[in-house]
């Protein structure tokens, strides 16, 4: 059998342990009142006839008193200690009382119309926006965040994780195929006549060089020359070709139709059609691809990729906080102000976080229901009945103020009534 639940003492229960039992004598009090009146009102009738109207009232204060305090103390426990059937019923019912009150959480309050209604009074996701998009929250969510990151980095096993990054780049580079993508890029560069740029940029850095260079071009059509040629026609010859080159230039910059460009532009077309159709093309580009990642190669840019990863975190994780947040920290807060800037998406939001708690009350309610009954049937039972006593038993208390009062005012007009009547 499982042991009952203690309860632990309320920081409060001295407090309404006396005020219980002032109003215990008050009651008391009042019911001892109307049984002296009556005492009294019933020794003197005879001499004056008028004490049949206290008499009546007393008698029925009496009566009312009485079966108050009998149905108040029958809640709780056996009045005078006499086991009467139906008293003790907290005691003795606990246990239904329990699984009384779990129905009724369940039905009433775990109902979905009442979880939606307070779900959506509280307006969950608009507070967590307010609550994210102040910056000294933001900081402190990002100081979590990066710690707690931090911290499952250093757990992870490095060789382990060093692996898995290297196989998973490799699986996935080579499962790329290397040759349609760069296709494609290079097609809709020609449609928008990107290729253009690269001819001008070459033009330049051509005739730059051109320019940079023309001692050293000077000296090599002189080593050139045979011997026995002039030097006159030597720098004659130096003066035509750098002349020929830089007009050639020249006019390819200025010529949208130069044959250059044309031709330039036709290799391209035919070297980005071949990319994406071209089977020869694509294992050319695959073996190249191959060629250029290694696996050494590949290792080294995984290990240098999870090192400055964890690194970066680590640092992040441990810096201090300055006197503006990190971006991190203003990455948190923009995401809690770009909620409250938009309604629509505040709004999904928050049906998205009543669905997942009204999905969760709805599965687990009958647990709930359960766990309350389960709880209550491990109470003891007079600890149980002193703790809803201490709890509405000073309320109780004016069930017996109330009825003595009304036995006596209706007892009253019973003993009245059929008097002035029969006058």
């Amino acid at each position: 059998m499982t042991a009952p639940i203690p309860f632990k003492p309320r920081p409060d229960d001295d407090i309404r342990r006396l005020a219980l039992r002032s109003m215990k004598r008050r009651a008391t009090g009042l019911l001892a009142v109307a049984a002296a009146v009556f005492v009294a009102a019933w020794n003197f009738e005879a001499v004056y006839p008028w004490l049949g109207y206290v008499r009546a009232t007393a008698e029925a204060s009496l009566v009312g008193g009485l079966a108050d305090w009998f149905a108040v103390t029958a809640i709780f426990r056996h009045p005078l200690g006499i086991p009467i059937p139906h008293t003790a019923i907290v005691g003795r019912q606990k246990d239904r009382i329990g699984q009384i009150i779990g129905n009724f959480v369940q039905q009433h309050f775990l109902a979905r119309e009442a979880v939606s209604a307070k779900l959506a009074q509280m307006q969950i996701a608009m507070r967590a926006a307010q609550w994210l998009a102040h910056p000294l929250n933001a900081q402190r969510v990002a100081s979590q965040m990066a710690a707690g990151v931090a911290k499952t980095m250093e757990a992870l096993p490095d060789e382990k994780i060093r692996g898995l990054l290297h196989q998973t780049a490799r699986d996935r580079i080579r499962a790329i195929k290397l040759a349609p993508i760069v296709g494609r890029g290079l097609a809709a560069a020609l449609e928008s006549d990107r290729q253009q740029e690269l001819v001008n940029e070459a033009i330049r850095l051509a005739a730059q060089a051109v320019s940079d260079n023309h001692e050293k071009i000077r000296a090599r059509v002189k080593q050139e020359s045979p011997w026995w040629v002039p030097k006159p026609i030597d720098e004659k010859l130096y003066r035509k070709i750098v002349s020929a080159v830089e007009g050639m230039l020249h006019d390819i910059k200025d010529d949208p139709n130069h044959p250059v460009r044309i031709g330039f532009d036709k290799a391209l077309r035919d070297f980005s059609d071949r990319l994406q159709h071209s089977p020869e093309t694509g294992a050319k580009a695959e073996a190249l691809k191959d060629e250029v990642l290694t696996d050494e190669a590949l290792t080294e840019l995984t290990d240098k990729l999870w090192e400055t990863t964890r690194k970066g975190v680590a640092e992040y994780a441990t810096r201090e906080e300055g006197p503006e947040p990190g971006p991190l920290a203003r990455g948190v807060s923009a995401f809690g102000q770009e909620l409250l800037n938009n309604p629509k998406l505040l709004a999904e939001m928050e049906e998205f976080i009543a669905g997942i708690a009204i999905s969760v009350v709805e599965d687990h309610r009958h647990e709930m229901a359960d766990l309350i009954a389960q709880t209550v049937a491990r109470w003891n039972p007079e600890a149980t009945a002193e703790r809803l006593e201490l709890a509405v038993g000073r309320d109780l208390q004016f069930v017996r103020i109330n009825g003595t009062l009304v036995g006596g005012l209706v007892g009253l007009l019973l003993y009245a009534v059929p008097k002035w009547l029969g006058d």
